[in-house]
């Protein structure tokens, strides 16, 4: 693939393709998120994620992920005297996606419940879960989606990085995507380290978008308008809704730090 290029020259190649294909799936997830949580969770419109803006870094990191690890039969080709070895490369590249997967999953969501007593996501309900961030039935449902990508969407996501090279003036636009997610970023461990705080005094983890839908609830029974872009915006104070997020949690269904 990058035949007739020096190293630095396949490094800028590089770079450019994983920052466009982590823009292509952070941008995706969330709009994904974003349609989930209004017809099918949380049956109302939620800004989902850690972020402000149309950003969900996880399905970034996951979409570069599947990209890399797809690339894989392409840099490494099973010699052709080797009987099925194409079929066989190929379950091996799906069954290292759901095992990637699920270590994103489970260092992300580790990170921000040991780090700021934040939980983006609840798996506690299911059957083999651990801590909450995997679980059987999820690590094969990211199996079922790696299989999906590697031999639906990536020729398709192939032909759409090849596109894009060939417009290479949307690198502008990449950049920009870039430099407000680090703004955003900044934003977002304010809010974190505020809801953090909070969470340490009450010795608790806070579930992430149930208070987001706890907020949007109690403001409307206000009359009060929830603010999508800031979920956390509001006139009676971010303490008080916390107070009544935790009302609402049920005491056994309440993670508390021991």
């Amino acid at each position: 693939m990058f035949d007739g290029y020096s190293g630095l020259e396949t490094a800028h190649i590089v770079f450019s393709m994983l920052a466009f294909l982590f823009m292509l799936g952070s941008f995706s997830g969330w709009v994904i998120e974003v349609f989930f949580r209004r017809f099918f969770s949380a049956k109302q419109w939620i800004n989902p994620g850690f972020l402000t803006g149309p950003c969900l870094p996880i399905y970034g990191l996951g979409v570069v992920t599947l990209y890399s690890l797809s690339m894989l039969k392409e840099t490494n080709p099973v010699p052709s005297s080797v009987s099925g070895g194409g079929i066989i490369w190929g379950l091996i590249i799906v069954l290292l996606i759901g095992v990637a997967m699920t270590l994103i999953e489970l260092i992300g969501g580790l990170i921000f419940i040991k780090g700021l007593n934040l939980r983006l996501w609840d798996y506690s309900n299911r059957k083999g879960n651990f801590k909450g961030v995997i679980c059987p039935l999820f690590s094969v449902i990211w199996t079922a989606v790696g299989a999906l990508f590697y031999f639906l969407l990536y020729p398709l996501l192939t032909k759409t990085v090849s596109w894009f090279f060939r417009n290479y003036f949307l690198i502008f636009f990449v950049g920009m995507y870039f430099g407000i997610m680090i703004i955003d970023l900044c934003h977002a461990f304010g809010i974190a380290a505020k809801l953090k705080k909070s969470a340490v005094k009450k010795r608790i983890v806070i579930k992430i978008e149930n208070l987001k839908a706890s907020v949007a609830k109690h403001l409307k029974e206000r009359n009060l308008k929830a603010n999508f872009i800031f979920p956390f915006k509001s006139p009676l104070g971010l303490e008080n809704h916390i107070d009544e997020y935790l009302d609402e949690e049920d005491e056994n269904s309440s993670e508390v730090i021991k």
